[in-house]
């Protein structure tokens, strides 16, 4: 691969393509534009592949961890800096080869650019999850199946000026410390930066998503490209590369959206379809009650006026948007998409079936 030098233009094609592939979830824009802007303080970074980290090398991937829309959310780069600090005082014998994110979106991609460019650690082209996910057990490349595994997680995030700030480590099952670091994220008023799951590159080269950063800069270049002739044209191109397709166009005739227990969850009506999300869209329904996509498919609105995806947290009612899908299976994902346990307690969330439209394992 051509190496690939992460600057703004590269970001932007990211944080597009990344929003797309975040189905609804994966961060705020302004997040990823605040990223991007440190990144302009910090020496050149670029996008290493994980072909040229040795097997043995030990990857942190770095995530934030919260609701998108929590009206008190605040997190900057030098919190999001100070995880992976935080993690490296509190485990002094362990020498990290790289970084990764832990999926995608507007911000989520290009999480982790900030940190290596500042810590100078590798950023490398992987994730653990080719496209966004409300929990971080989602995002664990199935460590949470493996009984041994104790993981250490960094958080830190909040306005220390409201006195919501909190930092801290964790360590323990992935199960109980993602609970403990989605607690955390309320008390700080939303969201909290973590850096967690040290593992080696050989296993991220098994259960992650290689050449997921690259495939989401190709993916917003297409969308651009498209844009500069129309919005309709941008969703088009990113349907041909991602091989989907667009359910409907119309207006979002209702949406409600609630806040709880650090997720956004809720449901919409576009042009007599149903959409549901935990942060990200889970089901899409046509008119008539049929199924059209169910989670891990990837379900996105896209702002019919400028052609550019919307997150699940900024829809507004009377908004005129397309709604795009893709089959599960024409995205790079990880073995913890597949994972029944993991998908059974969704249905109970969003009050809609699930499992039955899905290909999970037990």
């Amino acid at each position: 691969m051509k190496e690939l030098t992460l600057n703004r233009e590269a970001g932007r094609w990211a944080m597009l393509g990344g929003c797309i592939l975040g189905g609804g979830g994966g961060g705020g824009a302004y997040l990823g534009e605040m990223l991007l802007d440190k990144l302009s303080e910090a020496p050149p970074l670029k996008l290493t592949p994980l072909s040229e980290v040795e097997d043995d090398a030990i990857v942190l991937s770095v995530s934030l961890v919260g609701a998108p829309a929590a009206p008190e959310q605040f997190l900057t780069p030098e919190a999001m800096i100070r995880t992976v600090e935080l993690f490296r005082e509190n485990n002094p014998g362990v020498k990290l080869g790289g970084l990764i994110t832990n999926e995608n979106g507007a911000c989520a991609t290009v999480n982790g650019w900030v940190q290596a460019a500042f810590t100078g650690l590798p950023f490398l082209d992987a994730q653990c999850n080719g496209r966004a996910h409300p929990t971080g057990v989602m995002g664990s490349m199935g460590l949470h199946r493996d009984p041994k595994y104790q993981t250490t997680m960094a958080f830190a995030g909040g306005n220390p000026d409201t006195g919501r700030f909190v930092e801290g480590v964790v360590r323990g099952t992935i199960d109980r410390t993602s609970s403990l670091v989605r607690a955390a994220s309320v008390e700080a008023g939303g969201v909290v930066a973590v850096a967690r799951n040290p593992v080696t590159a050989a296993y991220v080269r098994s259960n992650g998503a290689v050449g997921g950063i690259s495939q989401s800069i190709a993916l917003g270049r297409a969308c651009e490209e498209g844009l500069s002739q129309s919005p309709g044209a941008g969703v088009e191109r990113a349907m041909e590369v991602l091989k989907g397709r667009i359910l409907c166009q119309g207006r979002v005739d209702s949406f409600q959206l609630r806040t709880e227990g650090g997720f956004d969850v809720g449901v919409l009506q576009v042009a007599g379809h149903e959409l549901t999300f935990w942060n990200e869209y889970m089901t899409a329904d046509g008119p008539d009650g049929t199924r059209l996509a169910t989670f891990p498919d990837l379900i996105m609105t896209m702002d019919a006026s400028t052609g550019r995806p919307v997150t699940s947290a900024n829809i507004r009612e009377g908004q005129e948007v397309y709604v795009i899908a893709t089959d599960h299976r024409n995205l790079n994902l990880s073995p913890t998409m597949y994972d029944r346990t993991l998908m059974a307690p969704v249905e109970k969330i969003v009050g809609r079936e699930l499992l039955k439209y899905q290909e999970l394992k037990d």
